[in-house]
């Protein structure tokens, strides 16, 4: 994959990263404003579990979406660099079509499903 492209791909996923953070923190704060102006308290009221629950799923997804923001600036680091699409762990090309898919990706198919492997066991 061409620098160009590899920047626009990755300028794309980027912008829809940073929007998904943008749209669960706003909501996170939602939460919390509406929590805190309520005379409720979590632990004897029926909700409260579920506003916790919510807010700890909100703010799992947004470290999900910070995570994603920061690889793809690694990733953008890699294209400048000249070292975008190529494996980290054997030095080969990782493939259009994974980049395509997963534009953050380090590891070529390969390495990827040996490191898996050794996961399961």
């Amino acid at each position: 994959m061409d620098a160009r492209t590899a920047r626009r791909l990755l300028d794309r996923e980027r912008r829809d990263a940073a929007q998904r953070l943008a749209d669960l923190e706003a909501s996170f704060t939602d939460i919390v404003e509406s929590a805190t102006d309520s005379n409720v308290d979590d632990e004897h009221d029926p909700e409260g579990a579920t506003i916790a629950a919510e807010r700890q799923q909100l703010g799992a997804l947004a470290e999900q979406a910070r995570s994603q923001v920061a690889a793809v600036d690694a990733a953008l680091v890699r294209v400048t660099a000249g070292t975008f699409g190529v494996c980290e762990r054997c030095g080969r090309p990782i493939g259009d079509e994974r980049l395509e898919a997963r534009p953050t990706a380090t590891w070529c198919i390969d390495c990827a499903r040996r490191t898996e492997q050794r996961a399961r066991g």
